[in-house]
């Protein structure tokens, strides 16, 4: 079986990386830990790493249109995706993923080839199929390892969005550009 982590790259899995323009997250278990908590007047509350929001405003300000496509709506998604200034949300989608992601690539004029998606259970099988890559965190279930074409060294909620931005940067030769610009600030 072949290595599916970002670490070990060959030219043709950076070649792919670099074509991706649009990166589409689902959101539990990807952006957060999975877990949900609720306070004691039952509004939902989710923790977001800083370290992932970063990864995704380098990749939004590199060009690459970064969207969300999950199964829940939450207040605090909402919130987070206004922070990140993400545009491109649809929450509280109930069924099949794969018909909204045909919508935002014809809506967008993007090709599956130039899209990836970053997925951790089950009902992101579908899309993460359709994408030209799929990743997913080391916490994911074992049916969406075997289908993803990476998978992190980090669990969800907890910088492997991150991760997968600087995979992307750098297969795009942009890593070290930014890297340079925060050193000189």
């Amino acid at each position: 079986m072949r290595d599916k982590s970002l670490k070990s790259l060959t030219s043709s899995d950076k070649d792919r990386l670099s074509r991706i323009k649009l990166m589409l997250l689902d959101v539990d278990g990807v952006l957060t830990d999975g877990k949900i908590t609720y306070n004691d007047t039952g509004e939902e509350i989710k923790a977001f790493s800083v370290k992932d929001g970063l990864g995704i405003r380098l990749l939004m300000d590199s060009g690459i249109t970064v969207g969300i496509v999950t199964g829940r709506r939450s207040g605090a998604l909402s919130a987070r995706c206004q922070n990140l200034g993400i545009d491109l949300l649809y929450d509280g989608i109930r069924g099949s993923k794969t018909s909204i992601l045909q919508q935002i690539l014809l809506e967008l004029n993007f090709s599956e080839a130039e899209t990836a998606f970053v997925g951790d259970d089950l009902p992101d099988l579908g899309v993460m199929k359709q994408c030209g890559l799929s990743f997913t965190v080391a916490d994911a279930v074992d049916e969406v390892k075997d289908q993803a074409d990476f998978i992190t060294k980090r669990d969800g909620g907890n910088g492997a969005v991150r991760e997968i931005c600087e995979s992307i940067l750098q297969a795009k030769d942009l890593w070290y550009a930014l890297l340079e610009n925060y050193q000189d600030q």
